[in-house]
């Protein structure tokens, strides 16, 4: 019987709120019951709050893409993560945010990903270089290596300056101890505290938070100089700060900038970097599937040429990342807020409560997929597997709200994974296998581990 994916273990029978606090500071997702896997919908309530997680696509489609008004993002989010990302896209509602996308999504539009290709391209050249001294047959922590391709690709496509630029570099170290330092569950996350209530941040979170800042906002402001100048390079940052509100005619200011630069980095490079490891990781559980992905990569891409024109023939190697996307979302859970009174699925839903919904659960969910657990590139090509993306798959959310570089996403993860396999073998290491946890992304819980060798069949 083929071995199936890694899954972390569901917490077994009920327990207590300061129980769960900390199982969730652990790990968000063993720290959820087993039938979440089957449930349509289900009730969580604490003396502060009631949380209600959502599988139902039906509702999920209500509070994504018909009524995405009255379901904000919740504040909560925002405790965590606010001495990083301050005021930025991610954790904003309202007008605020609508502003925001106003001024950001132009830059995402199709036609710039063809302008941003050859950046993308380069970073993914570097990559396979850089991963040469890997090519040894010894255990190689390969979540190290894509978060280095990911920051690669989003300081070459967001700034014009590669990875081993000294800012770049320091902003990539300093994210990296942030990731460290950054705990999961603020003490705001779980209790209603008043806004001026302190919300006890660690130490070194404010701290690598204050320094990744300073030097974005270093960036920032040099690329101010530039397009004052007329010298800026059009790239991403040039595109967003200089595109214009259509509404008011305003554009971001340098402290604005620097909030939006951040969440580029957390979503563009946090998430990337995971999805980009555990694609590998399944490629390497599964070398039928590698190979394939290998011979489509070794019939199309030529490394000498950056052609645009690839990504529609890399189909193979999409399918085989829309399907760890399935399995491993890199944002496992969203949170929304009922803004008014609601009813849903016979319950009377508060104006308040938490409305979560998990990507992880619903990706896996055993009423609505075929084989859930399985990794199966090809089953986007059934009946069932249609469906189910259509109705069941939101690892870049969806409606309103869906992240503004989905589409980035979608070139970035097939390319540089068919680049790096057209180039080398990922073999499992068996003595380090790989367990799924959730902090701030699905990560593992000790790395991803793989034996990296040249590839000889090219």
């Amino acid at each position: 019987m083929t071995a199936l994916p890694p899954k972390p273990p569901s917490r077994q029978g009920k327990v207590s709120l300061r129980r769960y606090a900390r199982l969730f500071r652990q790990d968000i997702l063993s720290a959820q019951p087993a039938r979440l896997y089957r449930a349509w919908m289900a009730e969580f309530r604490t003396p502060f709050f009631r949380s209600y997680l959502c599988n139902d696509p039906e509702l999920v489609d209500l509070v994504l893409r018909q009524r995405p008004d009255d379901f904000p993002k919740s504040d909560r989010i925002r405790e965590g993560l606010a001495p990083l990302l301050g005021n930025s896209v991610f954790v904003t509602n309202g007008e605020t945010w609508k502003r925001q996308r106003r001024i950001i999504d132009p830059a995402f539009e199709g036609g710039r990903l063809k302008e941003v290709f050859p950046a993308m391209w380069d970073a993914g050249v570097a990559a396979v270089n850089r991963m040469e001294k890997r090519a040894n047959d010894q255990a190689t922590e390969i979540e190290a290596e894509t978060s280095h391709a990911a920051a690669d690709v989003i300081f070459r496509t967001l700034f014009s300056i590669p990875i081993e630029h000294e800012i770049a570099n320091a902003v990539f170290d300093k994210f990296r101890e942030h990731q460290r330092a950054q705990p999961v569950l603020n003490l705001g996350a779980v209790l209603p505290l008043p806004r001026w209530f302190p919300r006890f941040h660690r130490r070194q979170t404010k701290r690598t938070a204050r320094d990744i800042r300073a030097l974005i906002t270093r960036l920032t402001a040099q690329r101010m100089g530039e397009i004052r100048a007329g010298s800026a390079p059009d790239d991403l940052a040039t595109k967003i700060m200089t595109t214009p509100d259509p509404q008011t005619g305003d554009v971001f200011d340098t402290e604005e900038m620097v909030d939006q630069v951040a969440i580029f980095f957390l979503a563009g490079h946090e998430t990337s970097a995971s999805a980009l490891a555990w694609a590998l990781y399944l490629l390497a559980m599964y070398p039928a599937w590698q190979d394939r992905v290998a011979d489509e990569a070794l019939r199309t891409i030529d490394l000498e040429k950056a052609d645009f024109s690839i990504i529609s023939r890399l189909k193979l190697s999409r399918d085989v990342f829309r399907e760890t996307l399935r399995l491993y979302p890199p944002v496992p859970m969203m949170v929304r807020e009922a803004a008014r009174p609601e009813h849903f699925r016979s319950r009377d839903v508060a104006p308040g409560a938490q409305i979560v919904l998990s990507p992880w659960h619903l990706h896996r969910h055993e009423r609505l997929w075929q084989r859930p657990d399985a990794f199966d590139p090809g089953r986007f090509e059934t009946e069932n597997g249609k469906a189910c993306l259509r109705e069941a798959y939101i690892p870049f959310s969806t409606g309103q709200r869906v992240c503004t570089g989905a589409g980035f996403a979608m070139v970035e993860g097939p390319l540089l994974l068919s680049m790096l396999v057209r180039a080398y073998r990922f073999d499992l290491v068996s003595e380090r296998p790989a367990m799924p946890v959730a902090h701030l992304t699905v990560r593992g819980k000790d790395g991803i581990w793989l034996k990296i060798s040249k590839r000889t069949d090219g």
